[in-house]
């Protein structure tokens, strides 16, 4: 099976090899002094990728940056990472300094191939990420400890259920690349404030909504 700019043959090649560069020890300072969040929304037939960097500490928001482009990749299921993360790596070639860690709204080691759109991001870049999803994508979520619980897969340990509110579903959170699944559960805590998401990437699904509308409504932003 072939896409018009890609085979899906190359990409699940090119996925695998991934998968194994990633690195799922910690290797940025920590506690981190900042603390980014990355989503993409779509209209029509372009991505919107908005990234946000805070402060870890106070999460006040420092810096933002939004760009659109058109989709180079089809929807194709387990291989989203292909079509999100060139949108993302535009709006983070925006920034004037790197996040010492971003958060992807997308899967990380949480994935049936080990490399869903966090891991790829932290790989491609080399930078260090965690994924957090909405949605458990694969594998069997373990006993429960306090606010959190392991996911498994084939026996394998690839990410965490985590309980941010009380009576909500838990978010899932995996090691994008260079952090260990401890600290990734740790910082996705931290950075909740009153709502279920991790605040950096509440702001930038925020940022990428309104830079949605925005063009709905026809208005450019220079």
């Amino acid at each position: 099976m072939k896409t018009r700019f890609f085979s899906i043959e190359r990409a699940r090649k090119a996925q695998r090899l991934l998968a194994k560069m990633v690195i799922e020890k910690n290797n940025f300072p920590y506690p981190p002094r900042t603390v980014g969040g990355v989503d993409v929304a779509y209209v029509g037939d372009y991505a919107i990728a908005a990234v946000v960097v805070m402060d870890y500490n106070t999460l006040e928001v420092k810096e933002k940056a939004v760009n659109v482009v058109k989709v180079k990749f089809p929807y194709v299921p387990t291989l989203l990472s292909f079509r999100e993360c060139y949108p993302m790596i535009k709006a983070i070639k925006k920034l004037k300094e790197l996040p010492d860690i971003l958060m992807v709204d997308a899967q990380g080691r949480l994935h049936p191939f080990r490399l869903g759109a966090a891991s790829h991001l932290g790989v491609v870049l080399d930078i260090p990420t965690i994924g957090v999803a909405k949605k458990l994508l694969c594998g069997n979520i373990g006993e429960r400890t306090n606010n959190w619980a392991p996911i498994y897969d084939k026996g394998e340990l690839i990410g965490a259920a985590v309980w941010t509110k009380k009576n909500t579903k838990p978010i899932f959170v995996s090691v994008g690349h260079r952090v260990t699944l401890k600290t990734a559960i740790e910082i996705t805590i931290n950075t909740c404030k009153k709502y279920k998401l991790p605040e950096p990437i509440r702001q930038a699904h925020i940022a990428a909504t309104l830079e949605r509308r925005l063009i709905k409504e026809g208005v450019e932003l220079g």
